[in-house]
């Protein structure tokens, strides 16, 4: 047994044992260093600063991950390895938001200053910091990203559910499929940001109900319509639990967008069906309807009504019976 006296030295044994990983091609790519000169606010000078070593830290990330399952497997407190887990994930997705609003800000004030061209050598200062300003968040992003999308990945894989953050979206999807929320998606169609917010392809709309158990029904069926419609993109309601649950394991697995339809509770009783329509909105190729409830229903009867090709799925159709 090798006996490593820092973290550097392991974290290069364990990139050696697995150099052809596809994550290693996706840290490198992520942690580039654009300039030797870094700047993290608009006030602070730049600075000589070298990104992180990609393999150490992809080696931290699968540690941090992976360790939490595997102290607590087959102990009483295994249950909670997954709600911890999904904490160090949703950590990486927190910070990485916060870093796009600071890059966003940077974005804002370097187009005002490219609008306002002034000759003097002051603006040509401050047009050269801000853009470092910009490029030095937008690098750091990037990483955070590919740091989250790293933990999702390790999530998905103990767990079999993709990781889904509380608020916004995870949409940098290098390793695994990116899950959009439904308002990001609408809003971003309306002021034409970048295609990870809105992407292009033929929409098939998926729902039902919050309780099911036959699995390999439903991923039989989403590969069916996959192979037909290979560049699709999966519009579900965005319940945590039964179908849909099962639907954006799916997606994960084969690396397929999700745009996720979540309750605008401002609509009051008429949420469930205001998203209904929204869903329809996007003119969908082909749909995946489970029994469920009412909601699902006028589902299936408004995409009828819009001659989609639809699919009902009904609990009788399991192989696998409930409370068998």
């Amino acid at each position: 047994m090798t006996n490593f006296t820092n973290f550097a030295d392991l974290a290069s044994h364990i990139a050696a044992s697995r150099g052809n990983d596809a994550q290693v091609e996706t840290y490198e790519g992520a942690f580039l260093e654009h300039d030797e000169m870094a700047k993290m606010t608009i006030v602070d000078p730049a600075e000589k600063a070298e990104m992180p070593d990609p393999d150490q830290v992809r080696v931290a990330v699968e540690m941090m991950m992976a360790t939490m399952f595997d102290v607590l497997r087959d102990t009483r407190m295994e249950e909670f390895a997954s709600d911890l887990a999904w904490g160090f994930a949703n950590s990486f997705h927190v910070v990485a938001k916060r870093i796009e609003g600071r890059e966003d800000d940077a974005a804002k004030k370097l187009g005002d200053l490219a609008r306002n061209y002034d000759p003097s050598e002051s603006y040509a200062f401050e047009l050269e910091d801000t853009q470092l300003l910009c490029q030095t968040l937008q690098g750091c992003r990037e990483a955070m990203e590919c740091m989250r999308d790293h933990a999702a990945e390790v999530y998905r894989v103990e767990t079999g559910k993709p990781f889904s953050p509380v608020r916004g979206s995870r949409v940098s999807s290098a390793l695994t499929a990116s899950m959009v929320d439904a308002r990001d998606y609408l809003a971003s169609r309306a002021r034409e940001r970048r295609e990870q917010f809105a992407p292009e392809g033929p929409v098939v709309a998926f729902s039902g109900g919050q309780v099911w158990e036959d699995v390999d029904l439903l991923w039989d069926g989403l590969d069916s319509i996959r192979a037909r419609v290979p560049e699709m993109i999966l519009a579900t309601t965005a319940q945590a639990k039964g179908c849909d649950a099962v639907a954006h394991a799916w997606a994960a697995s084969r690396g397929v967008k999700v745009i996720q339809f979540r309750l605008d509770k401002s609509q009051g009783n008429r949420a469930a069906f205001v998203r209904n329509d929204r869903i329809l909105g996007l003119k969908p190729v082909e749909a995946v309807v489970c029994e469920g409830s009412g909601i699902q229903q006028n589902l299936a009867q408004k995409l009828r009504q819009a001659g989609v090709p639809l699919h009902i799925v009904r609990l009788a159709h399991q192989r696998i019976k409930q409370g068998a």
